[in-house]
């Protein structure tokens, strides 16, 4: 069953046309990403999705299919005013001829659907599906009908990802004999949205966040920074990156977005438009510094399980007490009697454990002492006693989960541990930041992981009273409400803030709309606590569509509610990049050229994302190889042909760049 979105016409019976790119999902991201594709980069989209409704049955605005159509022609119409608005400047409308998104519906993405939904033309597909199995099952269909064919993959099995990008790469190896290897490398990529959209919602939850890309075992720290004092110059780092909304550092204020005309964040500004910002936060390019190795996430008490998880502190006590009473003991026999040190220790601890004669011939202090062992070793029988079903116990239920402790202050409350509360908690964790999980279900996918790094985790309804108050919520720093549905994190979100009325909150919500009501309603009831809402489809979406470009994206960051990506680029066949310096290449509100490489290109690393091998050195310790990226760069440097370079752009200047690239390509 085919659809067609409006406003822009297309024949009914049209095919799709060669070059286009299929979506395959059943959620949010899924149209996130056939929006990003279609209104951002101008491609041809053809949208897969599961039935939303009974065969025959009248079409609702709740439906896949009428969800889909919904957010298309908001998007539509926006960049409809968008193109009117820019085309007095002459900046052409980038949708200008392109097809409106073709919808089809079926179940599962089969052999019959993808033919028909022209896979042997294709030039990227994307599986999107909250299914790890269903997208392995699909892509393998795919990769036998076109080898030819980009893939991008949702997985959350991170290692089972590596292992099936290497797979299809090498089917599409054997397909296609002498490929290029960078055509290769970017045949089949796997991300995640979880890993994508966690570090940005980890970030929301404290104070002063930034965030981090990794490239070539180096990371990147795009920080916030607050607005510079009077008097104060603001330090731009290796430069700025973006200008916040003037409300930002204002609690109750609202992010900026696209529609928010001179309020709005400021991408990639230049520097003269820096300089005249006054009032107003960046976001900085801080600091480099060098990657370690995957390290596993901390665990809450340290390693192991000490003494204050096995023993109470009453029996701890206790123990103490019967150890000075033996030391004193000691001490008088020493006092007493003319043994020396170690044979007055000796005596007194077999009259403490009843295996020492009467000292029926000795002087008076020396019987006096082993009566009074003797009573100290009654005190230790049953101490030993308490200690053995202590540690019964607490062995017994060291595979349960943890409850909250008494003293517990200053964390972060996280609700649901899904697949992106899970990874959330994960990123929380490795910043050695205390959390409280809240979870419903007691067999979600997260459960094993904070047991395994003892979190202290409450299972119950957040709806429920009583549940947030044995999460300590009136004495957390912050709340995280990540579960699914957006009415419980709005509901959980409320009622935590009639408790706490300045608790930082951050929601996950889907609905543009929804959001906007959230927080008008919240900054009129709390207007000095900071509210954010973070969209993980709106977070990832960007990152799938680089991909499907056929790009590789080192990251995409937040700034409020708008997206700035890092992208890695060979600059041949860009004509705004190559035979330009860097400051030539510079384009305000677009792009900017961060670091370049400097390896030859048959040395390069083809992935920069990757961490490098850590080779052992001389037998020693193991250590990265050099990076070959250059950041301190001269504004005066020739971009050549053979460079690759690290960019910071905005999603439509990616998507200038790109399109320039073809038109270059096209009349050669």
């Amino acid at each position: 069953m085919l659809g067609f979105v409006p406003p822009l016409p297309q024949q009914p019976g049209r095919p799709p046309s060669s070059g286009h790119m299929i979506v395959c999902g059943d959620d949010a991201l899924a149209r996130r990403l056939a929006v990003e594709l279609r209104f951002i980069y101008g491609e041809r989209v053809t949208l897969l999705l599961p039935p939303g409704r009974e065969a025959g049955g009248p079409e609702t605005p709740l439906t896949q299919r009428g969800r889909a159509a919904a957010l298309f022609g908001r998007m539509s119409a926006a960049m409809n005013r968008a193109g009117n608005a820019n085309g007095a400047a002459g900046s052409g409308d980038t949708n200008a001829g392109v097809e409106a998104v073709r919808i089809m519906e079926a179940p599962e993405p089969s052999d019959d659907v993808l033919e028909e939904a022209g896979i042997d033309r294709a030039a990227a597909l994307a599986l999107v599906y909250d299914d790890d199995e269903r997208n392995i099952r699909a892509a393998l269909t795919a990769r036998r009908l076109n080898p030819r064919l980009r893939l991008v993959i949702r997985l959350y099995n991170r290692k089972l990802g590596q292992h099936l990008e290497e797979l299809l790469d090498q089917a599409a190896a054997v397909a296609m004999p002498g490929i290029d290897p960078a055509l290769l490398d970017a045949s089949t990529t796997v991300l995640s949205d979880a890993d994508t959209a966690a570090p940005a919602l980890a970030a929301t939850a404290l104070t002063g966040s930034s965030k981090i890309i990794q490239a070539e075992g180096l990371l990147l720290r795009a920080a916030e920074r607050p607005p510079p004092r009077a008097g104060e110059n603001a330090d731009p780092g290796l430069c700025t990156l973006a200008l916040l909304s003037s409300t930002t550092n204002d609690p109750a204020g609202a992010e900026g977005s696209d529609s928010s005309g001179d309020e709005a964040p400021l991408l990639l500004p230049d520097e003269h438009t820096v300089a005249a910002a006054t009032g107003r936060g960046t976001v900085v390019l801080e600091a480099i510094s060098r990657a370690d190795p995957d390290r596993p996430a901390t665990r809450m008490g340290g390693r192991g399980a000490p003494l204050a998880q096995v023993f109470s502190r009453r029996l701890r006590w206790s123990a103490l007490g019967v150890a000075l009473s033996a030391l004193a003991l000691v001490i008088a026999s020493l006092l007493t009697t003319e043994d020396t040190a170690l044979h007055s220790t000796y005596l007194t601890l077999l009259d403490i454990l009843g295996m020492n004669d009467p000292a029926e011939d000795a002087p008076p202090a020396r019987q006096v002492i082993q009566i009074l062992s003797g009573v100290a070793g009654l005190l230790l029988l049953p101490l030993l006693i308490a200690g053995v079903l202590e540690a019964f116990g607490t062995l017994r239920t060291a595979s349960s989960l943890r409850r909250p402790p008494r003293g517990l202050s200053g964390h972060v409350v996280l609700l649901g541990l899904g697949k992106i509360g899970t990874r959330v908690l994960v990123r929380l964790r490795e910043l050695d930041i205390p959390v409280v999980v809240v979870e419903e279900d007691p067999d979600a996918r997260g459960i094993p992981l904070a047991r395994s790094m003892h979190v202290p985790t409450v299972i119950g309804d957040v709806t429920q009273e009583g549940v947030l108050e044995a999460a300590k919520i009136r004495r957390a720093h912050a709340l995280l409400a990540l579960t699914s549905i957006d009415t419980t994190n709005l509901e959980a979100t409320l009622y935590a803030r009639s408790v706490k009325p300045d608790l930082r909150v951050a929601l996950r919500l889907y609905d543009d709309e929804f959001a906007t009501a959230v927080y008008r309603t919240l900054r009129t009831a709390h207007p000095q606590a900071l509210t954010r809402s973070r969209s993980v489809s709106h977070l990832a979406a960007p990152a799938f569509a680089v991909a499907m470009m056929g790009r590789q994206i080192l990251g995409a960051v937040p700034v409020e509610r708008k997206v700035m990506l890092f992208a890695a680029l060979e600059v041949a066949g860009h004509p705004q990049l190559e035979g330009h310096t860097v400051e030539q290449a510079f384009r305000s509100g677009a792009w900017r050229v961060l670091a370049i490489d400097t390896t030859p290109p048959a040395d390069r690393n083809p992935d920069l994302a990757a961490l490098p091998p850590y080779a052992p050195e001389g037998g020693g310790d193991t250590v990265p190889p050099p990076s070959g990226l250059v950041w301190d760069l001269h504004p005066g440097y020739v971009l050549r042909a053979q460079d690759r370079v690290v960019i910071a752009a905005t999603r439509r200047g990616l998507a200038e760049l790109l399109r320039r690239q073809r038109s270059a390509a096209s009349r050669r």
